[in-house]
């Protein structure tokens, strides 16, 4: 499990299957058993606040992203309005993503990352530019042969899973190489 905090009132926190497991889920469950689910987000949350010491009280907003065989991202929001040291509300929303999408600070993690998945036999990917940080998205067809735990290892090294859909970035961001990102990285700057 990783807890990053964001701003005074916000934090997210990322788990693999692998921490699930640990915490006796199966990726369904999440779904369909809410009282269980909603057990464990509060049990974590707790786990979060007393790692990154912010006190959580009143009503929290948060956000579940079932991230594609990497495991799942939660955004957890503290109401600042409503706080109340009687009771903890939670509203939870789960969403589930598709792509193996990553977000970087910068472009050198871009072309590190890159020199890594050239070693796991990965050559394609798209990057995108926006709202000041790089995306790259890789593809399900590279990785279904591979250990995807292998893949999520060394992108989390340089990056951090990203809610971000290539729809979105295609729209709103600017795509900087599209499908064969590894391999022009490799080749103009490694």
């Amino acid at each position: 499990m990783r807890i990053e905090r964001l701003d005074s009132n916000r934090f997210k926190i990322f788990l693999t299957f692998d921490d699930l497991m640990e915490r006796g889920f199966t990726k369904d469950e999440l779904w369909y058993d809410f009282p269980k689910t909603h057990q464990m987000f509060q049990d974590m949350l707790f786990e979060a606040s007393d790692e990154i010491g912010m006190e959580i009280d009143g009503n929290l907003l948060v956000n579940v992203h079932m991230l594609h065989a990497q495991g799942m991202l939660i955004v957890v929001t503290q109401d600042m309005e409503y706080i109340d040291e009687e009771y903890i509300e939670m509203k939870v929303t789960l969403d589930q993503n598709k792509e193996f999408m990553y977000c970087f600070t910068d472009f050198e993690s871009v072309i590190q990352v890159s020199s890594h998945l050239t070693h796991l036999g990965i050559q394609k990917a798209s990057v995108f530019y926006w709202n000041h940080h790089y995306y790259m998205k890789l593809f399900d067809e590279d990785l279904q042969y591979l250990n995807k735990e292998n893949v999520i290892a060394v992108m989390s090294e340089f990056s951090s899973p990203s809610t971000v859909t290539s729809a979105r970035l295609r729209e709103y961001g600017r795509l900087i190489v599209e499908n064969d990102a590894v391999q022009v990285i490799q080749s103009y700057f490694l």
